[in-house]
């Protein structure tokens, strides 16, 4: 079912499918909900803030078919203005049937509909990377970035977040990472002209790529902007017990950072105006 939430009957409005590619913890999911609902609920209060107010539509799909879930047809998409893909305990360098199913919707959906918007958080915007021909593997360091962390911004993220700050906060829960910035002669000329800049906005010492930008078509993080403290402490459990995460103590000082402020509202803002016209007469 659609959610909806409209601040005024003239606010523009962006309808985003979001492909849920895991589950949050049961307790996360009995309190939020799905990470569709969660998504809503952070892009709608995003919209909120936003100057202009905008009106932001979801709706999502399970996508992961090995827990009963199914990669939607391009045609179930043609009602939207973008996608967003979630996160996931998944490796976006995997070839699981269902992650080359959605490489190869997300193929045909930036061949059929260059009007469309793509948006990824973690998984997604490693898979993303993926797409376009970019690398995803394994910190070199073999290592977790966990919690709460500053990400150093480059001028095209200061402009996509309009500030002069040079780093925003976010919460992180990855080991893999974009090891190879995609490029248009990567990406090759059926899916990027050879004059598109694939711009990286953000990095940090654990992971120089948190976030790639093509203007009017893409925006990913590698981020997680719409953590709370509750689902940071969570997350990182879930990857402990099943043996994800082996170091504790680097487990436990990131948990310690669940409850500081981030920057989450600010980069979904930043997101929202890629579904827009001009984004110089937005704020």
């Amino acid at each position: 079912m659609d959610q909806t939430y409209k601040p005024t009957p003239s606010a523009p409005v962006i309808r985003l499918m979001v492909l849920e590619t895991d589950k949050p913890h049961p307790d996360t999911y009995s309190e939020r909900g799905s990470f569709g609902r969660i998504v809503h609920a952070h892009f709608a209060q995003a919209g909120r803030a936003h100057h202009p107010p905008l009106s932001v539509e979801t709706d999502q799909v399970f996508v992961v078919s090995e827990q009963g879930g199914r990669v939607p047809t391009v045609q179930e998409l043609d009602s939207f203005d973008g996608l967003l893909i979630t996160g996931s305990m998944y490796d976006a360098h995997a070839n699981n049937q269902w992650i080359l199913e959605l490489l190869e919707l997300l193929k045909a959906l930036w061949i059929r509909r260059p009007d469309f918007h793509f948006v990824g958080v973690c998984f997604g915007h490693q898979l993303l990377a993926r797409l376009l021909g970019g690398s995803v593997g394994p910190a070199p360091s073999q290592d977790w970035e966990l919690g709460h962390c500053r990400i150093t911004l480059t001028p095209v993220g200061r402009r996509l977040f309009g500030t002069r700050e040079d780093h925003v906060h976010l919460h992180q829960m990855h080991q893999d990472q974009v090891v190879t910035l995609p490029t248009a002669a990567s990406a090759g000329p059926d899916l990027l002209s050879p004059d598109t800049e694939v711009a990286c906005w953000g990095r940090s010492e654990h992971t120089p790529v948190q976030g790639l930008y093509i203007q009017d078509r893409l925006f990913t993080t590698q981020a997680h902007l719409a953590f709370d403290e509750d689902m940071v402490k969570r997350q990182i459990q879930i990857r402990v017990d099943r043996g994800g995460i082996k170091d504790l103590e680097h487990a436990d000082r990131a948990a310690e950072t669940a409850h500081l402020e981030h920057d989450g509202v600010e980069v979904a803002k930043a997101i929202l105006r890629l579904f827009l016209c001009d984004e110089d007469e937005v704020s």
